[in-house]
């Protein structure tokens, strides 16, 4: 991971965005919405996240926050715990666009050759420490 992506002040709140691979449109479907919602709101009640702001899209999802220790072990776990149950909600509920979803994250998660069978999450979360007003505006 390349020193622009790190996060190096943990005492800062972080920018963060968090993205499905090749943008697919997952969280059009409540049941998705929810996973990713339920989620997030375990990890702030019970992981230590500290959420100041976020904004759920259609493809990814954009938080504000801080952690007391290392913020991206908390998005890695995050994401791990995420695209698990997403997939199982997938594969649980109807879904027009299972197929076409399931191949998707099968066909990402065979492209890294190592690791699990679907990959619903791109690498990375790119954040962008907030130490001023001018990166908190934007």
């Amino acid at each position: 991971m390349s020193q622009r992506y790190k996060v190096i002040d943990i005492t800062e709140p972080t920018f963060v965005t968090i993205t499905v691979i090749d943008w697919v449109d997952l969280f059009v479907r409540p049941i998705y919405f929810k996973i990713l919602d339920d989620s997030l709101n375990y990890y702030i009640e019970n992981k230590g996240l500290n959420v100041h702001a976020y904004v759920y899209m259609s493809s990814h999802t954009y938080i504000i926050s801080s952690y007391d220790n290392e913020l991206q072990d908390i998005i890695r776990d995050f994401k791990k715990y995420t695209y698990k149950e997403f997939v199982k909600a997938i594969k649980a509920y109807p879904e027009s666009r299972r197929e076409w979803l399931l191949a998707k994250f099968s066909y990402a998660a065979k492209r890294i050759k190592k690791g699990p069978n679907y990959k619903v999450w791109k690498d990375g979360f790119h954040p962008v420490i907030l130490d001023n007003h001018k990166k908190a505006v934007y």
